[in-house]
């Protein structure tokens, strides 16, 4: 009679799987910083740089075209202010500067820090909008009450693909006045 060893051959393939299921809790764990910085790199995903763009000095301005930008806004969700573009919409032509102003209203009693953070639609556009000036750039302090207008100038480079005609520009403005009042804390108490 052939006798087999069961416990032997469970424990191989319990072994197996909870090996299986580590790296896999891994890579996921993994996958957001990853696909972050793939996203940064490349401009996948619609996101738009953080950081300023030179102005270039003699542009050539492609004014064979018009491309529309469109600007949407909004609050994150419990934020206690409004958030809107002065404007919805532009026609501009690649290589010309522009500067749309933002508003926001703090409509609470207290003193808020906001952050805003952009996207762009199509995601390819991301590559070519290079933002000179931009209070997503920056924290923003709102004192209560407060109703502050914030630029965003910025240019569409001439070598954007002609199949883009019109491109939308989204903020979200986020309420981070706990996260930046504790970081503060810990900053002094280094």
């Amino acid at each position: 009679m052939n006798e087999q060893r069961p416990n032997a051959d469970h424990s191989s393939i319990i072994t197996k799987l909870l090996a299986s299921v580590v790296i896999m809790f891994a890579f996921g764990f993994a996958l957001v910083p990853l696909y972050e910085k793939f996203c940064e790199l490349t401009g996948f995903n619609g996101t738009t740089s953080n950081s300023a763009a030179a102005e270039q000095e003699g542009m050539l301005i492609d004014d064979s075209r018009w491309i529309t930008v469109e600007f949407t806004t909004r609050a994150d969700r419990g934020a206690p202010w409004s958030f809107r573009p002065e404007t919805r919409s532009i026609r501009m032509h690649p290589g010309e500067i522009k500067v749309v102003n933002f508003i926001v209203e703090n409509h609470s009693s207290s003193n808020r820090i906001a952050q805003a953070l952009p996207s762009i639609s199509p995601g390819e556009a991301s590559l070519y909008l290079n933002k000179t000036e931009c209070f997503c750039f920056e924290q923003q302090p709102l004192t209560a009450g407060e109703t502050a207008v914030m630029p965003m100038r910025f240019y569409l480079d001439p070598d954007l693909p002609a199949e883009i005609q019109r491109l939308t520009l989204s903020y979200v403005m986020y309420d981070i006045t706990d996260q930046a009042q504790s970081g503060r804390t810990a900053s002094r108490s280094e």
